[in-house]
Formats: C-alpha cells, structure tokens, sequence
C-alpha cells in the first residue's frame, strides 16, 4: 500500500447505484483507497447506515473521512447560528464515529470584519468545546479545520496549524488548491509546495507525518481568492510538482480529489505519485 491513498470527495461519478456503499465498490474497481462521504446540506447516514457503510469499507480496504455540511460559522454573531454549526459538526462526528470514518473536515468561520486575532480565540474556544463533547461519548475521530479559498473566511495555513498544536484531537486539512487560490495564484511550485509541506512537518511532527489529509482539484481564482473547482486540464495548478513534493516528504495519509470529475483526476494523482515512487499497489 502507497504512503498516500488517493480518493473522491463523494460517490465516484462511474458509480452504477449512487448510494455511499456503492462509491465504496466502484473506488475499489478503479484501484482508488479513499473516500470522503460529502455531507454538504446535512447528515443523511444513520447510525445503521453507517454501520454498513463501515462494513463495506472494511471489505474493500477503502479509508474513510467525513466532511461535515457546509454552513458552519463559528464566529457567527448570532448565537444560534453557532449553537447550529456546532451542531451540525458533532452530527457528522456521530455519523463518522459510527462509519469507521477517522476524520471529519470543516470550514470554521468567516472573518465578518472582525480582527484575525479575535476570530481565531472564539474559532478554537469552540472546537475545544466540541471536542470535549465527542471525547465524553467516546467518538474517536479526528477534526480538522480545512485551510480556506477566500481571504474572507477564516483559515489560513497559520491559523489551521495553530489549532492542531493548541486543541488535543485535531489536525489540519489541508486544501492546496485553496491556498493556490487564496494568494491569487501563488503556492504553484516544487519550492512552493515543499514549503508547506515542511512548515506542517516542523509544526506538528510525526502526528501530521503519520496521518496527513489534503484536498486537491484545479481550481480558479482571482483577487478575492476562490471562485470555482475545475478540472485539471482546465486548471494552472502544477500537480505533478506537488506529487513530487509528496515524494520529498513521504507523507503518509490521503488525498481527496474535489475535481468536477472527481476519479478522473483522482486516477490522475494517483498515477503521477505512483510513477515518481515506483509503487505497484492500490493507492
């Protein structure tokens, strides 16, 4: 098994019956090892049904993450909007703990013009609340605050990073494509990209080096940061220096494709990674 694993965020387009169990076969057929099951408006797997996600999963050697729905504000001004994000994180953490899933993914907050420094103090007194809840019942998964596309929403590389060295039980994801974007088209380099790679190894040691996760897809942008996924081909973002990267490291953990076409690009990953290590097995 390659160092890193390479999958789909969400259920493969190829995919004959889209149902989540149905991802998990056809990413096994494409000799593909991950997935991300997309809550994107809400929770849809029940504990049942997430048991047997897990079941499948186990039978087709597939990694599991979950990314929890998208409107999540912790730094909302409104209190029940924040007591709705917090929510809505622990409803995917239940969903994950009961798939076998080991990580859920999250966009924190958006800035709303209030200074960085405070964002930051209410964005991690929160998740230290949420990972307090998911520890006392016991749901061992891992949070992890995704670095963002928009200058406007909270989580730079720094602030994601400095969540998983002040909050137990979290680590980053992290979304090169966003950062790509974020700076306007900056982090497009060997150089660029070893760059975040060292600075996440110096940061948070063997516990990042060990259980990486990244999100990858072309992407367009502009002055304020991401607009749109696109695919690869359409797309300036130089993933062959980023597979090489990788190698530099030897980072262990997955790779989630958010491509519009999802395990085309996936595959394409992949085979890059392979190419450069020489490795022969399912990634």
């Amino acid at each position: 098994m390659s160092n890193l694993r390479f999958g789909t965020a969400g259920i493969p387009l190829s995919t004959p019956k889209k149902t989540t169990e149905g991802g998990v076969a056809r990413l096994d057929e494409l000799g593909l090892g991950a997935l991300e099951i997309e809550f994107v408006r809400g929770v849809y797997l029940n504990d049942a049904k997430a048991a047997l996600v897990k079941e499948r999963a186990v039978a087709h050697d597939i990694a599991l993450s979950c990314h929890a729905p998208y409107y999540i504000n912790l730094n909302s001004p409104e209190p029940e909007k924040v007591a709705a994000s917090r929510a809505r994180i622990l409803a995917a953490a239940r969903a994950a703990h009961f798939a076998g899933a080991a990580s859920v993914v999250f966009h924190p907050a958006f800035y709303q013009q209030t200074p960085p420094e405070e964002v930051y103090k209410k964005v991690r007194d929160e998740i230290m609340g949420i990972r307090q809840e998911i520890d006392e019942v016991g749901y061992a998964v891992i949070l992890r605050p995704e670095t963002t596309g928009k200058p406007s929403q909270f989580g730079d590389l720094a602030e994601t990073v400095r969540l998983a060295q002040e909050v137990p039980g979290v680590l980053p994801c992290v979304d090169i494509s966003h950062i790509h974007a974020r700076g306007n088209g900056v982090c497009n380099t060997y150089d660029a990209f070893c760059r975040v790679l060292d600075t996440l190894s110096e940061a948070l040691g063997e516990r990042w080096n060990t259980d990486a996760h990244f999100h990858v897809s072309g992407i367009d942008y502009g002055k304020a940061g991401e607009k749109k996924h696109l695919i690869f081909a359409e797309s300036d973002l130089n993933y062959l220096e980023l597979a090489r990267a990788w190698q530099t490291f030897g980072v262990k953990g997955t790779v989630i494709c958010e491509s519009p076409n999802l395990e085309t690009d996936a595959l394409i990953l992949a085979q890059s990674f392979k190419q450069l290590t020489g490795d022969r097995g399912k990634t």
